[in-house]
């Protein structure tokens, strides 16, 4: 049984004339007749009483036709909340991200995407790169934002930002002076460390400068790191993204070496394509990068 047979039948039953119906849907009668001869041998009973002058539904037919009716009426609403998503009218974008870019990148590309696309519902999960792949890969989220490496395998990447880590320091530290260390001038320093992969980078740099470095606190929150510092208690090693905006007690040094950076890249499902809100927002991402707006 097919969506447009149900149509032919509904229009043959309102009209009740083949010859009606098949000028109102622009086709010959025979064809018609023939389709409803054919829904008629699918369905295994008689549909219509088909007279001289009038066409009329058999209880068969007078049953199938408020069913009919819902079917099409259900496949219409489906037909529109589909276009709505396609179109940006409405559904929802789930985004998964580590906490450094939501908090110091996406929050003007949200800003925009929700002036723009007022309709789409946004919903943000933050959390490691490990969890952002974990939820791209269920299909929890939508698109994930995560620093490489991920899985080649399970998803299809657009590395969208490059950057270099730097050292967060006191405002009264000796340090805050200086423009640019090396890590292994850091020997002696305790430091805060920021969760996840970046923490991961900053200890396996610490130890290829020849040392263990001593870990006071860590935290996955950017405003504890920042305040902690912020304080003396520590030195933090972030990216350069968890730089931005810092209060006036926060100096940013350059790491002259090790050379340490990190990639940040866009995933989704390698199987399927980005769904056009989640299209929309890439695009918007690249684009305010590409302007500096959001750097």
């Amino acid at each position: 049984m097919e969506f447009y047979q149900l149509g032919y039948f509904l229009e043959v039953a309102r009209q009740r004339s083949f010859t009606r119906a098949a000028d109102r849907l622009h086709m010959a009668q025979p064809a018609l007749s023939q389709q409803m001869k054919n829904l008629e041998t699918e369905l295994g009973t008689q549909l219509f009483i088909r007279g001289r002058k009038e066409t009329q539904l058999t209880a068969a037919g007078k049953a199938l036709l408020p069913r009919a009716e819902g079917l099409l009426m259900q496949a219409e609403a489906a037909k529109a909340v589909v276009s709505e998503v396609a179109q940006l009218r409405g559904g929802k974008l789930v985004i998964a991200t580590i906490p450094s870019v939501s908090a110091c990148l996406l929050l003007e590309v949200v800003h925009q995407f929700s002036r723009q696309h007022e309709k789409v519902k946004l919903q943000l999960i933050e959390d490691s790169s490990e969890r952002v792949a974990d939820c791209v890969e269920s299909g929890l989220a939508d698109i994930g934002f995560l620093q490489l490496p991920a899985s080649k395998s399970m998803f299809k990447a657009q590395t969208i930002l490059t950057e270099p880590f730097v050292l967060l320091v006191s405002q009264s530290h000796p340090l805050a002076r200086q423009k640019a260390v090396s890590l292994e001038q850091l020997s002696a320093e305790s430091f805060i460390f920021y969760k996840g992969r970046a923490r991961d980078m900053a200890s396996e740099s610490c130890r290829k400068a020849g040392f263990e470095p001593q870990l006071v606190c860590e935290s996955g929150e950017l405003g504890t790191v920042r305040s902690l510092v912020a304080a003396g208690l520590g030195l933090a090693i972030v990216p350069q993204l968890a730089a931005r905006n810092l209060p006036d007690t926060i100096r940013t040094v350059a790491i002259r070496e090790p050379k340490m950076q990190r990639q940040i890249a866009a995933v989704w499902q390698k199987n399927s394509m980005l769904s056009p809100a989640a299209g929309a927002l890439l695009k918007l991402v690249t684009d305010l990068l590409a302007k500096g707006s959001i750097q």
